[in-house]
């Protein structure tokens, strides 16, 4: 986790071989100061140095095979195209969320990113929508808090339709260094109280509290 005054006082320096890598317009070192203090003043999460992980092209950024699997099928018993979404295009901004960018701005103010408003769109104007995927306490818990966002600003009351599938995510933990599953209770339960539905996988659909199931047979 890189903090705000590390990077301040030049304890954290961006890589001049990185560097090379951007724009010559931009300065990586005055956009990183700039980017981590966006980050503490909205109260998100620090700035993170994680391990290489969905990686595209690579095997941990394909889907799972029995979930592709399962998807393909529905495609042609339901004959409903799946819709997929590429999470993060602008390497100036990181995404946890894939409704939006963590910053959307550069230094002097100038966009450098914005919402994916097509698919906040599509979400709310679903007439379920059921959320699963890692991490519980990182991407997940913000997707759905961006989501909730768009909800409060529109109708309160669609939040009735978001089902988050608590037994099909799951918080980081890296024993013996760091924990998130408190932070990742503590979303949930404020999802909760918005008035989304906590659900397991393990309950069959039509118990769901007011999920309509629909009958293809």
């Amino acid at each position: 986790m890189i903090m705000l005054d590390e990077v301040e006082n030049g304890f954290w320096r961006v890589n001049p071989m990185v560097a090379e890598a951007f724009d010559a317009r931009v300065d990586v070192q005055a956009h990183a100061l700039h980017y981590v203090r966006r980050l503490t003043e909205v109260g998100k999460y620090l700035l993170m140095v994680w391990p290489y992980h969905a990686m595209l092209g690579g095997i941990g950024h394909a889907m799972v095979s029995a979930v592709e699997e399962a998807v393909f099928f529905h495609n042609m018993a339901r004959t409903s195209q799946s819709r997929f979404e590429i999470k993060r295009n602008n390497r100036l901004t990181e995404n946890y969320s894939v409704l939006r960018p963590e910053v959307l701005d550069s230094l002097v103010g100038d966009p450098i990113a914005q919402k994916n408003t097509t698919l906040i769109n599509r979400l709310i104007t679903s007439d379920g929508v059921i959320i699963a995927g890692q991490a519980q306490s990182h991407c997940v818990a913000w997707t759905i808090e961006d989501l909730r966002t768009e909800i409060r600003d529109r109708d309160e009351t669609l939040a009735g339709k978001i089902y988050l599938l608590e037994d099909c995510t799951s918080p980081v933990v890296v024993p013996d260094i760091i924990d998130f599953t408190e932070q990742a209770d503590a979303a949930f339960q404020r999802f909760a109280e918005a008035g989304m539905h906590v659900v397991k996988s393990t309950t069959p659909m039509a118990e769901w509290y007011n999920f309509q199931v629909i009958d293809f047979s």
